[in-house]
């Protein structure tokens, strides 16, 4: 009795150490017939390469009197194609026609869907509205981008005049005297800044950023003239007349 339980429990202990390796590693294994546990041999990295390059089909393109092979899968997007034309034919993606069975295809569609298949023959075109539609795009990012560089450099501009005129006002204030030349100087150093804002044409949050930093000039020189006019040259200096300097501008 005792050696039959000795023979149970070493048997099992067999097929404990054949199940350990499957369990640990990361590799398959498979029951062969009579009951043998074999490692099976893994696909290896070239091997998946090398099928997902049978899976690709090769496409010509004609592009005016040059035609292009490309290796391709079936399951990409006309997009990606249009990509990997790119560079052969010196065209941007975005400015590409693509025509396949006589039929103009999107971007979005799928090769394999529209019948795309091994040897297939496809046209490129020059999209050239597209290509005066992308470079006006980018002429305006452009803009927008300087513009937003210059209301930057205003705003810091513009703090570092805040100060002076409020250190001017604070002056005044407390009885002290403020020179008249400053006064007028910090008042044309905000026309400067106010015009160049005007020169700006800007929408949404630059737009507002603009009516921001107007608005603000606009108070600092209310405040100015309001010192012009407690100065000894008071009735001698005259108000800004900001419509006055639009118009010279």
């Amino acid at each position: 009795m005792s050696s039959r339980v000795e023979r149970r429990s070493s048997r099992s202990s067999v097929h404990g150490r054949h199940d350990d390796p499957a369990r640990e590693g990361g590799d398959e294994w498979e029951v062969r017939p009579g009951g043998m546990l074999v490692q099976t041999r893994a696909s290896s990295e070239a091997e998946h390469r090398n099928q997902a390059q049978a899976s690709n089909i090769r496409v010509k393109v004609k592009h005016g009197p040059s035609c292009h092979e490309v290796l391709i899968s079936p399951q990409a997007s006309f997009e990606e194609l249009k990509k990997k034309l790119a560079e052969p034919t010196g065209l941007h993606h975005e400015d590409q026609k693509l025509i396949y069975k006589k039929k103009e295809r999107g971007s979005k569609q799928y090769l394999d869907v529209a019948g795309v298949k091994d040897g297939s023959k496809i046209v490129l075109v020059e999209d050239v509205l597209g290509r005066e539609r992308r470079c006006l795009e980018m002429l305006k990012k452009v803009k927008i981008e300087k513009a937003s560089k210059t209301l930057e450099g205003n705003s810091s501009e513009l703090d570092r005049m805040s100060e002076k005129v409020l250190a001017l006002k604070k002056v005044a204030s407390e009885g002290g005297k403020v020179e008249s030349m400053d006064v007028e100087k910090f008042t044309n150093a905000l026309m400067k800044l106010y015009i160049k804002l005007d020169s700006l044409v800007v929408q949404g949050e630059l737009n507002s950023q603009k009516r921001l930093q107007v608005r603000k000039i606009q108070e600092h020189i209310e405040m100015l003239d309001a010192l012009k006019l407690k100065s000894p040259l008071g009735q001698a200096m005259k108000p800004t007349n900001m419509k006055q300097a639009q118009k010279k501008r």
